[in-house]
């Protein structure tokens, strides 16, 4: 299904006031040239006027009319005209994932124009038009990639140090500038992080797989009182159940078979500084009794000892499961919860994090390129524009870890010192897709999108086949039984498909 986004002009009201057929505006005249399923209008003109056109263009050509009323202090503001086209956007894929979208160049200002072209171009890969008296109604075909590095202004503050004394912070501590952020959602995590660090209290972390969950652990470390002694991570999910005790709280010699000496547990180790546990919901029941007694009493009994040491640690946790729907599930004490989640962090996915991705990318590159620099034959790489793009355009599902990977291995596939789409596209065609309900399987309690579902499908095996044959696309034609490469070539376009 095609769907066309534009702002709403005052050619378009003027059209739509004096009822000249001949007059129809360049919304109307583009959907009388082109087939569309729906059309969403932009209008930062009165509710009562934007209202009135919707209807009268609904009457012209029976399609579904979605007015969204903007509010804009200017109609040259770029950063809002931004805002308000993405956040539109995003709505219009969340309701039609698989959607075609258009957007129209000649309705509004110029700004408008230029915000409508540079996300076709990067974000948002869609079809251009434009209208116009002598030409009608055309396509419109843009020659060259734009680099997506455009990041509009955040906020309009103006200096960082300043907002940190409004919120009444210190200076930020050197510990969190590994964490490459802009975004505001991470500068309030960096916020709260910080003021969690100075405190002497236990800290969980929660977020999805990649999102930094040990970064911020070692950040909070760093910070706080206890960073000349120990920092000790330790992977809860890696531990075999059965050693898990030992592991964790130490052993007496003979405490089991394969017990030929004592041995300190993660918790003595941690003695003084910081014991991080990452993936805490995967601990058995069984240890997390164990676990709250420790925390409770601030003491520590190894396996097989009939005396508990007491230990001074501080206690950072982390886990990607949903903690409450474990304790409803019976898989996590709720009073162990309630002893970890004093402080509690909630990092931002990388999908939420407006403005991160791409400064994410250099930082990653750039560290890349300085542990390759070493390697006999290694040549510094650097991203071309319709590779950042095809970035930019991915959902990053696993986050920042799925980020650098992605960028290493194609790093690795790059000849020469430019990496190019197909190097990015082939990376990105070893990952992992989240997972989905079947195409199958759907429900049909509520109505679906059967054009969504078909170009869903259509998209997934034209992205494998194109990174498979590395771009040929007769290959790609034949591998998916489309009669030839100019065929695919419309399929292509069609499900815009780089």
């Amino acid at each position: 299904m095609a769907i066309l986004l534009a702002w709403l002009g005052n050619t378009d009201l003027r059209a739509s006031e004096c009822g000249d057929v001949d007059s129809q505006g360049p919304i109307l005249g583009a959907m009388k040239a082109f087939r569309f399923g729906s059309v969403h209008l932009l209008s930062d003109h009165s509710v009562q006027k934007t209202h009135a056109f919707a209807l009268w263009l609904g009457e012209q050509v029976e399609v579904p009319v979605v007015p969204h009323q903007v509010k804009l202090t200017s109609p040259t503001s770029f950063e809002e005209i931004f805002r308000a086209a993405t956040d539109v956007i995003e709505k219009v894929k969340l309701a039609s994932p698989s959607a075609a979208l258009t957007f129209h160049l000649s309705p509004g200002t110029p700004a408008m124009a230029a915000i409508w072209l540079l996300l076709a171009k990067t974000r948002y890969p869609a079809r251009l038009i434009e209208s116009s008296r002598e030409q009608g109604v055309k396509e419109v075909s843009i020659p060259f990639e734009l680099s997506a590095e455009f990041v509009p202004v955040v906020s309009k503050q103006a200096d960082d140090s300043l907002a940190r004394l409004m919120l009444g912070l210190p200076p930020e501590s050197p510990a969190f500038t590994s964490i490459v952020h802009r975004c505001a959602a991470m500068k309030r995590t960096v916020a709260m992080a910080h003021r969690l660090a100075v405190r002497e209290v236990p800290v969980l972390i929660q977020g999805e797989s990649g999102t930094g969950k040990e970064l911020f652990a070692r950040a909070i470390h760093q910070a706080s009182a206890r960073n000349s002694m120990p920092f000790v991570a330790v992977n809860c999910g890696a531990i075999p159940q059965e050693l898990v005790d030992a592991e964790l709280f130490g052993h007496e010699k003979g405490a089991f078979t394969g017990a030929t000496s004592a041995r300190a547990g993660y918790f003595e180790s941690a003695d003084g500084g910081t014991l991080f546990l990452d993936e805490i919901g995967e601990l058995p029941l069984a240890s997390q009794v164990r676990l709250l007694r420790v925390l409770q009493e601030r003491e520590v009994t190894r396996v097989g000892a009939t005396r508990a040491k007491p230990i001074d640690i501080r206690v950072i946790a982390a886990t990607n499961r949903v903690l409450p729907d474990e304790i409803r599930g019976g898989r996590f004490r709720e009073d162990l919860f309630h002893r970890l989640a004093v402080g509690v962090l909630l990092l931002p996915p990388l999908r939420q994090r407006e403005g991160d991705l791409n400064i994410l990318i250099d930082s990653l590159l750039a560290s890349i390129n300085a542990e390759a620099a070493s390697q006999p034959g290694y040549k510094h790489k650097k991203l071309d524009v319709a590779a950042r793009n095809l970035l930019v355009q991915h959902s990053w599902p696993g986050n920042v870890r799925e980020l650098h990977n992605t960028l290493l291995r194609a790093s690795i596939w790059a000849v020469g010192g430019r990496i190019t789409s197909q190097d990015v596209a082939e990376s990105l065609a070893v990952t992992v897709a989240p997972k989905a309900e079947t195409i199958l399987g759907r429900p049909l309690d509520q109505a679906i999108q059967l054009p969504d579902i078909i170009g869903s499908v259509a998209r997934h095996y034209l992205e494998r086949a194109m990174a498979q044959t590395h771009g040929n696309k007769s290959e790609a034609a034949r591998l998916l039984g489309i009669g030839s490469y100019q065929t695919l070539s419309y399929w292509l376009r069609k499900y815009g498909v780089g």
